[in-house]
């Protein structure tokens, strides 16, 4: 069966777009030169990868099987591709990392200025997601290396190593009742006025679980998907909030917000650094892995 990837690509770009024409424009082949390859694999597969729906193409239950693959082998030939035109290009290439908000606004910064500087012809992509879509990424081979904020996790492909602990405290303005008072109760902390982040996110995650295991539900609360905002909300006296420390150190020393222990927080929370075992170790990622463990957070 001659799967060549000129099908792969179709399979993915027209499940991202939902129109042959705009895979064609993508592709720069012309609207029944797709058609005939996308035609072609089914016959190959004796399945339909594609149903009509209102001039949209989707996905069927096959194809949302098959599309699993095809973007793994897409991704893989991309970056075999990249990889043999870095050693042509003595000093230059392309590193694209993926990191959770946390570490993406608190640790990598520094760590992006000094390593462009060691390595001027490097270019670096960050994407900032959630710690879950990191992951994915990384199984998917979609960045080469991860920097995320989560509890211990395994996935066997993947090699991760902490960088830090990353620890959730309790947030309020020094204007708050709980000011006042240096040890807070779970029933306590749930009677306030609480912000709770984004449901992708770990600290939602842990937030969750520390609510179930104290056996306590927030009494009211909002929703913000925005780290900068919850702090900027926090300052207005009325809510709380748990929100890593590294987070909050600046607005604490400054004295515009504070933060205690959680009580009965049992859960480890941890900065690691992540990359998929099959993926080419290349020296790119080796020189920022070595940079990144020698940075004091």
């Amino acid at each position: 069966m001659n799967l060549n990837l000129i099908k792969l690509q179709i399979v993915e770009l027209l499940h991202k777009h939902r129109k042959i024409t705009t895979v064609a424009e993508e592709l720069g082949l012309k609207q029944p030169t797709v058609t005939y390859h996308l035609k072609n694999l089914e016959q190959q597969l004796g399945e339909k990868l594609f149903e009509s729906r209102m001039d949209k193409m989707i996905l069927t239950e096959s194809g949302k099987a098959f599309l699993h693959y095809a973007v793994k082998i897409n991704a893989l030939a991309a970056e075999a591709e990249r990889v043999v035109k870095e050693f042509n290009n003595a000093g230059r290439g392309t590193l694209k990392i993926g990191a959770s908000y946390v570490p993406a606004t608190y640790i990598l910064p520094q760590i992006l200025g000094q390593f462009g500087e060691q390595h001027p012809g490097t270019t670096i992509s960050l994407s900032v997601k959630p710690s879950p879509v990191i992951k994915e990424m990384l199984v998917n081979h979609e960045i080469d290396l991860g920097i995320l904020s989560t509890e211990s996790f395994y996935v066997p492909t993947l090699h991760s190593q902490s960088l830090c602990e990353d620890e959730l405290v309790l947030v309020f303005a020094p204007t708050h009742e709980f000011a006042a008072q240096t040890r807070l109760s779970p029933s306590e902390i749930a009677s306030a006025h609480f912000i709770l982040h984004d449901m992708e996110s770990s600290t939602r995650q842990l937030t969750n679980k520390w609510f179930e295991r104290s056996g306590v539900t927030p009494r009211a609360h909002i929703l913000l998907d925005s780290l900068e905002a919850i702090k900027q909300s926090l300052m207005g006296g009325r809510h709380v909030s748990f929100i890593s420390r590294l987070a909050v150190e600046d607005e604490v020393a400054r004295g515009k917000l504070m933060m205690r222990t959680i009580p009965d927080y049992n859960f480890q929370r941890h900065i690691f650094y992540s990359y998929n075992r099959d993926r080419h170790y290349s020296p790119l990622i080796g020189l920022f892995i070595d940079l990144i463990r020698t940075i004091r957070i």
